[in-house]
């Protein structure tokens, strides 16, 4: 008989405020979510969100592998951009530019931006259904 490892699971509770946005909480975390249908400059809205889930995943990913592949780093930036199809509403597509401050050689960022595709958990989620594409490079 085999064992198989439970499964992680994730849990987010949001509620509307008012017409002008929302709040979603995830253990002691909380989030003002835009949800006005003229937008609001303070919070983000439901694409934004996405992108920003991408951004962290690419991050932790980052954290992650750093230890393991015994790589050396001062800094990490994500620069996202998606672009949005409006019938059927959808993210067309999304690109990445992952900057690293490093003084690793190109083909250990190399390795660092393929352990980032192979192993994100959102990443791997978009991918299967947006055309996501990016780079990554080092830092001036």
């Amino acid at each position: 008989m085999t064992s198989e490892k439970p499964k992680m699971t994730f849990h987010v509770h949001a509620h509307r405020v008012d017409a002008h946005g929302s709040q979603a909480r995830c253990k002691a975390a909380n989030l003002s979510i835009d949800t006005d249908l003229a937008g609001r400059a303070d919070a983000f809205n439901p694409a934004e969100l996405l992108l920003a889930a991408l951004a962290a995943c690419i991050i932790k990913g980052i954290e992650r592998v750093t230890p393991i592949l015994h790589f050396q780093l001062n800094g990490v930036e994500v620069n996202i951009t998606g672009i949005r199809q409006d019938t059927p509403p959808k993210m067309e597509s999304i690109s990445y530019e992952i900057i690293v401050d490093t003084s690793e050689n190109d083909h250990r960022l190399a390795l660092l931006h393929d352990n980032i595709k192979k192993y994100g958990t959102v990443f791997n989620t978009i991918v299967t259904g947006t055309a996501l594409s990016g780079i990554m490079r080092r830092a001036n």
